[in-house]
């Protein structure tokens, strides 16, 4: 037995990386997944390399548009009847300096990694059983500022925000929300940030451990957040970065 048998967690940006990866973390405790992401294909992929039948709901969505979140939980009922925990996990990024934002980039970046986190946490409330366990992912971008990186580092300043709010404000239904923070986790995401080698090599040698993170490392620490393990932890930020926002390599 393990803490997840038979319970359902929600994770949004579900279909690659890190969201992906955590599915596959809890799959493995006995849990049931919803995935939640924008590319149908993409979700269909994750499922089928996933392979775990009825144990998997795919739904495409966009979290920055509240409809679709009501609709993603109203398959969640349908399916699972309730959840036990929540990944909001989906983002997008923007990198670019202060005079090349466009009103355009900016609202969409405001819109899923800010305003999708909250909706649907709001939105997995009806579902959410008293007890439960909600995680936000964060970024290292919060603790060191990058010139490129001032509209997405600021909806991650968001996103970390919240959980010192919302902890207090679900505590009376026993629901706990954490953050995970990760530094350098080497996904697709990653890799149009840093699209070529030398790119990759400047980002690796700001990691005192000297490697970038793999999104198995951010699952572990996702699964643990959310289990009876951090029964006492809430309202709290856990750094998953291999060093990079507190230190400096020797």
């Amino acid at each position: 037995m393990t803490d997840f048998d038979g319970k359902t967690v929600l994770i949004t940006g579900g279909g690659s990386g890190i969201g992906l990866a955590t599915a596959k973390r809890l799959l493995a405790e006995g849990a049931n997944v919803v995935l939640v992401g924008r590319s149908a294909e993409r979700l269909d992929a994750a499922a089928k390399e996933l392979d775990a039948g009825e144990r998997v709901l795919t739904v495409a969505a966009d979290v920055s548009r509240t409809a679709d979140l009501d609709g993603v939980i109203a398959q969640v009922r349908a399916r699972f009847g309730s959840l036990y925990g929540v990944f909001a996990n989906a983002g997008v990024g923007l990198n670019a300096r202060t005079a090349d934002v466009t009103e355009e980039g900016f609202d969409e970046v405001v819109a899923i990694n800010f305003k999708g986190t909250f909706f649907t946490v709001q939105k997995a409330l009806s579902v959410l059983e008293d007890g439960g366990s909600v995680v936000l992912n964060a970024s290292w971008l919060v603790h060191r500022g990058m010139g490129a990186g001032s509209v997405y580092a600021a909806t991650k300043a968001a996103v970390l925000n919240l959980p010192r709010t919302l902890a207090p404000d679900l505590a009376e239904r026993g629901i706990r929300v954490n953050a995970v923070t990760p530094g350098h986790i080497h996904t697709e995401m990653f890799d149009m940030v840093a699209p070529v080698e030398p790119v990759k090599e400047y980002f690796r040698s700001q990691v005192p451990v000297g490697a970038f993170g793999k999104p198995g490392d951010i699952a572990d620490a996702v699964a643990f957040l959310l289990s009876s393990r951090a029964a006492y932890i809430t309202g709290q930020e856990l750094v998953v970065d291999g060093g990079l926002s507190g230190s400096v390599p020797a």
